[in-house]
């Protein structure tokens, strides 16, 4: 037995490679620097293996990860790592959005803060160096933060959105959308900032619940025989702007003054016509609306439809500006209170309530209210565009997961408004257009050059048009590319159902017009449609707190991700994402669920150093007629899982794929094979029978070979625990690139033992029943006592040693004598446990215990059957919430049954 006794030092030496319990901080930026700087992640476009590729949603330049991203980066890299061990040539390609708004605000605080002066005070070009220059210094957080969570990404493929050959892909864009009549200039209602003094978009406005007011006011003659309307009104200031009234077709109230005219209050020269419009609701308030087309959107619609004046009231600054009025001059809140008052003095003002709450659109980078407000942009003719968007999702050539967001997609293409895409910055894509001293317009394609003389526009694109490209101008469009070739379209998009409207939709069309250029090198997909950016759209919920709250500031709610992986490392945070991340659905989390995460890393860590100091290997297996039922068991439900989790992942269903991982890992394999192992591997294999010496051997090579496939199944959630264990079980070179496993890692293609798993299934229950008998009677969790088993009529004989030795009793001797006794119906019998617990229980003290639990289970049932009892309580509590307070009743009634009959059995 020699040789066999330096095996298991060698297995030992194996274990001293590990530290003794696990330090993620100790290890992770190591483990993570050494797969960079071994190439593991760079993509290679002439690769003969079949390609898989991601892009990064690249995020804000200026920003930080938040939870979403962590999300959103922990599932990507899930896919990038399994893949990546499947065999494929894996590009997950990272970069970063240059943010107009969301930067230059930054900056030109930053500046205002360090320097006292404005982006005026430089002028636009060395402003725009300023921005460069903050860039460089500033802009590389979010890149660390990504290497501390474990993102594979391809960093020698990064991107910017402000790039060289992005603002290329970008010129090239705009020019054959211009060129084609499908990019135009425009005078429109826009969202505008008074503050930054620039449109924005429609994601760039949150909408809040504010305290305003509601003032109803008088139009027309204070004589209430003479003709007059009441309109309200949350917006007083904007009466400057008004030039009509709206009422309902067939609201008789005001059937006779339909195409007549009332003077306005304020500006002399000015008659409100009054026009009839299905817009009006004749029941809310006073059925009569006033119409302000230049400053509301529902109002510029129907202004539209009446052929009515539009007068812009405001200045950039949304000081009222214009109107000749004593008003010009006063900022927005200040006309409001202005312009209420001198109302009111003319006896118009007939009402008002205060405070009156109602949603108002913000700014979401600088926080005022925004504007709508007639300006001149630049817009994209969508029509044509969001057709070919939606046709991509009904053909078929993307697939959104899960298919119950394709409504909410469809909803969005099919009613798409033309995009603005100007914005009145420096610092971004600056429009190609320029104009000539005659008048004349052209547009600069990105290997011209504009005619002598000709002034570019000062206006930049909208951050959403140069990432609308990503897919396809990160990997060097419009030039022809080994990476176009190999990695487009990208495999699968991965981002939050919140994105769906305005970045995926974006991508879409862009894409698919992009494909249709004579000299684009996109390709076709099948069927001769234009091609996409993406095979699979994978839309993810948002992260909430544990109490389903949106996580903000306000609430002071929000958890930093880096402060997780300071306190329980990565893999804890990426646990704790994946194995929530149901698709479409949100995704509450807490500190508890770190915890959780941090100890089931604890877990697989310390089980999988005493497996390795108790000799587990990874080699051949035995032919299954030389295994025990638990060895059996354990490698059929290995394979059980790992299909599971491959069927699962497949169809992007992270949180069920981690979910059985984690109960087959911590119950099935640590709870249950790992200490039956102990049983089956002898402590001293030079004393040893034969017999045992191969089963020790045998249960050593199964054990290897679980731990080994179980920690290739989670490396792409929990990369680095999984690294640091496989390393140290298999020797191997890195997880990284390991093969994925397959059916032929844990089976050898015979069927299911079900006899094994039957018999397991008996030793498990058998073992529960008799721990917690034990527990009941007041033993030591490390007192053996004698007992009878009659295992044989279980069909358990084999595992009769695990069974006494997880339960600690031994075989009795000849004149045994029980004291105690139990039933526990298995799948083959019913059989009687008989113990001799005499002398081991301290009676008075066990006494004395059992009161107290019993007076706990009483007051329990007690409180439990008042709330029942309440009829009031039950007809307006959730039926959840009733169902849970019964389950407490039933399992307190059994409590104080069974505390009763022991009280008794003690005398």
């Amino acid at each position: 037995m020699g040789g066999v006794t330096s095996q298991n030092e060698n297995q030992d030496n194996r274990a001293d490679k590990l530290p003794k319990s696990w330090d993620p901080k100790a290890v992770e930026a190591e483990l993570y620097r050494g797969w960079v700087n071994a190439g593991y992640f760079t993509a290679d476009a002439d690769s003969p293996k079949p390609g898989f590729s991601i892009v990064l949603p690249p995020p804000n330049v200026t920003g930080q990860l938040h939870m979403g991203h962590a999300l959103d980066h922990t599932l990507m890299d899930a896919l990038a790592r399994r893949k990546r061990m499947q065999g494929y040539e894996v590009l997950w390609l990272p970069g970063m959005d240059h943010a107009g708004i969301a930067t230059q605000t930054k900056v030109e605080a930053h500046l205002k803060e360090t320097e006292g002066k404005d982006r005026h005070d430089y002028g636009r070009d060395e402003f725009v160096d300023k921005v460069w220059e903050w860039k460089s210094r500033y802009g590389g957080v979010i890149g660390s933060q990504m290497r501390a969570i474990g993102d594979s990404v391809d960093w020698s493929k990064e991107r910017f959105t402000l790039d060289e050959g992005l603002s290329r892909a970008v010129q090239t864009i705009f020019k054959n959308l211009y060129d084609r009549g499908m990019i135009y200039r425009a005078h429109r209602l826009v969202n505008w900032s008074p503050v930054l003094q620039t449109a924005v978009s429609d994601i760039e406005v949150v909408y809040k619940d504010v305290e305003g007011e509601l003032v109803s006011i008088r139009y027309g003659s204070l004589d209430d025989s003479e003709p007059h309307v009441v309109v309200a009104t949350t917006r007083v200031e904007t009466i400057l702007g008004d030039v009509a009234v709206a009422v309902h077709p067939d609201d008789e109230r005001y059937a006779g003054l339909v195409g007549t005219t009332l003077p306005h209050p304020l500006l002399p020269d000015r008659e409100l016509v009054i026009v009839a419009d299905d817009y009006v609701d004749p029941e809310f308030g006073t059925g009569a609306v006033k119409i302000t087309p230049a400053h509301d959107p529902n109002d510029y619609a129907l202004g539209l439809r009446h052929d009515l004046p539009m007068p812009d009231v405001m200045d950039d600054t949304g000081h009222i500006a214009g109107t000749g009025t004593e008003f010009d001059g006063l900022d927005r809140a200040e006309a409001r209170v202005k312009i209420r008052e001198a109302l009111a003095e003319q006896g118009r003002v007939v009402a008002e309530k205060r405070p009156y709450v109602h949603s108002v659109g913000h700014s979401e980078r600088s926080g005022e209210p925004v504007e709508p407000r007639l300006s001149e942009q630049w817009f994209v003719k969508v029509d044509k565009l969001a057709e070919m968007a939606g046709d991509a999702v009904r053909e078929h050539d993307t697939t959104i997961h899960p298919a119950s967001q394709e409504p909410r997609y469809f909803a969005w293409v099919d009613d798409m408004h033309d995009w603005c895409i100007s914005r009145q910055l420096w610092w971004g894509h600056r429009i190609p257009i320029w104009y000539g001293p005659d008048g004349d317009v052209v547009c600069v394609g990105p290997d011209e050059t504009a005619p002598e003389g000709y002034v570019q526009d000062p206006d930049v694109l909208d951050t959403w048009f140069s990432s609308a490209l990503w897919p396809f101008s990160t990997m060097g469009w419009p030039e022809k590319t080994p990476e176009l070739e190999k990695f487009y379209p990208t495999s699968v998009l991965v981002t939050g159902y919140d994105i769906l409207f305005f970045w995926v939709a974006r991508m879409m069309m862009f894409a698919t017009f992009a494909a249709t250029l004579d000299d684009s090198d996109l390709g076709t997909a099948d069927g001769g449609r234009p091609q996409i950016p993406f095979t699979d759209l994978f839309l993810h919920g948002l992260v909430r707190d544990e109490r389903g709250r949106k996580m903000s500031k306000s609430l002071g709610n929000g958890i930093d991700p880096m402060d997780w992986v300071e306190r329980f490392g990565a893999d804890a945070l990426r646990f704790t994402l994946a194995r929530g991340a149901n698709p479409g659905t949100d995704l509450p989390i807490g500190e508890d669920s770190a915890q959780s995460s941090r100890n089931f890393a604890t877990k697989l860590f310390n089980a999988t150093r005493f497996a390795l100091m108790n000799g587990a290997r990874v080699g051949e297996l035995p032919a299954r007629a030389e295994l025990t039922d638990a060895d059996r068991w354990i490698l059929d439900r290995l394979e059980q899982v790992r299909a599971d989790v491959d069927r699962q992942l497949d169809d992007y269903q992270f949180a069920k794929a981690n979910e059985a991982l984690y109960q087959f890992a911590w119950g099935e394999l640590c709870d249950w094979y790992l200490e039956i192992a102990k049983v089956q591997i002898p402590r001293d294999f030079e004393a040893a029978s034969g017999e045992e010496v191969t089963r020790g051997r045998n249960t050593q090579l199964v054990l290897g070979t679980v731990l080994d496939v179980v920690l290739r199944l989670l490396h792409p959630a929990i990369p680095f625990v999984t690294e640091t264990l496989w390393k140290a079980l298999t020797d191997g070179e890195s997880l990284v690139i390991a093969d994925w496993p397959t059916a032929t890692d844990t089976t050898d293609g015979a069927a299911v033992d079900e006899t094994a798993a039957r018999r397991i299934a008996d030793a498990e229950k058998l073992i529960t029943e008799i721990r917690r008998f034990r527990s009941d009677q007041g033993l030591k969790p490390s007192q053996k006592v004698p007992a009878r088993i009659d295992f044989a009529a279980a069909d358990l004989d084999a595992l009769a040693p695990a069974v006494r030795s997880l339960v600690r009793v031994e075989e009795p001797d000849a004149g045994f004598t029980p004291s105690a006794s139990l039933e526990v119906r298995l799948s083959q019998a019913t059989i009687t446990v008989e113990l001799d617990t005499s002398g081991t229980v301290d009676v008075a003290a066990e006494r004395k215990r059992l009161d107290k639990d019993l007076a706990i289970a009483q007051k329990e049932l007690e409180t439990t059957g008042k709330k029942l009892g309440n009829d009031n309580f039950l007809a307006k509590a959730p039926e959840a919430v009733v169902d849970k307070i019964r389950e407490r009743q039933r399992v307190a009634a059994e409590e104080v049954e069974r505390i009763t009959l022991r009280l008794k059995e003690l005398g």
